[in-house]
């Protein structure tokens, strides 16, 4: 005989972390992030399979993409209910999940299946996982999709970039009537050995990766980041003995006008001036100029793109002149960049106007194109987040070789 679930006659334990106590009070939003070993997604499941069981509930188990039920958290689901030992309150088939009073659970991507999605009808809850990959177009089409009264829309992701729409749209700025939750493996009671015994090891051998997997932060350097070994640090700058160089990018409408003054000592590239303003008229961009000391002592190359205005600029004193381009030369540039040992910026650089990037932020914005679908990184610079570092590339014209070139990467300068 099929039991049926009678209201308040069936107990239940269920061990939840303390800081999961809020997805079972009435929220629009419930957002879980943090690092691995939280115990999010299996703390989720466990909710709403209790849920589904309390009242008759359309739960929609969402992720950006999921080709098979073999990608969704079908199977997580499953776990649960046997280890709650609910088995026989729920009817399990290879593509879905359904309770004895009516629940169902409905598992769909939203990349490629997001008209069907848009279609459903009376959904109470939409469980979106893995949500770090969700982007801009999905949540657009969903959240509106979820229009049920009452309804809730749960979200639980480990960070990776701060770049990312989710982070964006529900961490930074969440929407109204959120519960936001940073979970971490320190508030997991349950946390196992196994998952320790892993985490300590990276710690050791690993930390940046350390600080992303298991800490739950943002992912400051990725396959997809251009510029590879750059940090902020203070140092001083020789006053004799180093030739100093200055790269100019030019802006327009919102793009700012730039310019950067670096040294090389011992195969490391040291950026200690950097100015940017947006909307930057020409006449005004000798006084921006003369902000970075000896700009108009030291030679600066800039955009050979704009010849009247370095025409205009060397009539107002300055020694600067059009950085040679070819074909390819933005890619010989940025090799050329991370074949140094580092490039250390000057922590004055960070405190810039932030109506646009300092060249700190840039390293974490400038990216290579990912795939979509794959996440893999292709080799298509996006043209975005690079204005310092175009600058830069240009102030170290000359010593950039050509692909192809017999000539070392690194000419030794200072080294």
């Amino acid at each position: 005989m099929t039991p049926q679930l009678l209201e308040n006659t069936l107990e239940i334990n269920a061990d939840f972390p303390e800081k999961l106590a809020p997805l079972f009070s009435p929220s629009r939003y419930k957002i879980l992030y943090g690092g691995r070993g939280g115990a999010k997604s299996w703390g989720i499941a466990r909710a709403l399979i209790l849920l589904s069981l309390q009242m008759e509930l359309r739960i929609l188990c969402a992720r950006e993409f999921q080709k098979s039920i073999k990608e969704s958290v079908h199977h997580l689901l499953e776990e649960q209910i046997y280890a709650l030992g609910l088995q026989a309150y729920f009817r399990i088939t290879l593509t879905s999940i359904t309770s004895v009073n009516g629940s169902e659970f409905i598992f769909s991507g939203l990349k490629t299946n997001i008209t069907a999605v848009k279609s459903m009808e009376g959904i109470g809850i939409c469980w979106v996982e893995e949500a770090e990959k969700v982007s801009k177009e999905s949540w657009d089409v969903l959240i509106p999709t979820i229009r049920k009264a009452n309804s809730e829309i749960w979200i639980s992701f480990n960070p990776d970039a701060d770049t990312d729409p989710t982070w964006k749209r529900f961490v930074e700025k969440p929407p109204v009537d959120s519960v936001v939750i940073e979970i971490g493996f320190r508030d997991n009671p349950f946390f196992p050995d196994v998952l320790r015994a892993e985490m300590e090891e990276c710690r050791a051998i690993d930390p940046e990766t350390y600080d992303w997997v298991w800490e739950g932060k943002c992912r400051q350097i990725s396959d997809a980041n251009i510029i590879k070994r750059a940090r902020i640090d203070t140092f001083t700058t020789p006053e004799k003995g180093v030739r100093l160089f200055l790269g100019a990018d030019f802006g327009f409408a919102n793009d700012p006008n730039t310019l950067d003054r670096g040294f090389i000592i011992d195969k490391t590239l040291f950026i200690d001036y950097s100015i940017h303003k947006v909307r930057c008229e020409i006449d005004d961009i000798p006084a921006m100029y003369d902000q970075i000391p000896g700009s108009r002592q030291w030679p600066i190359k800039a955009d050979c793109a704009r010849p009247e205005t370095i025409s205009y600029l060397r009539r107002q004193g300055f020694n600067i002149s059009a950085a040679e381009k070819w074909q390819g030369s933005v890619e010989d540039g940025i090799a050329h960049i991370n074949g140094f040992k580092e490039v250390v910026i000057h922590e004055r650089c960070t405190t810039l106007d932030r109506k646009c990037l300092n060249p700190y932020q840039e390293t974490r914005m400038y990216k290579y194109k990912i795939d979509p679908v794959t996440r893999e990184v292709l080799p298509v610079i996006v043209d975005k987040h690079n204005h310092h570092w175009d600058g830069i590339r240009y102030m170290l014209d000359g010593y950039i070789q050509r692909r192809g070139s017999n000539s070392n990467l690194l000419k030794a300068v200072n080294s």
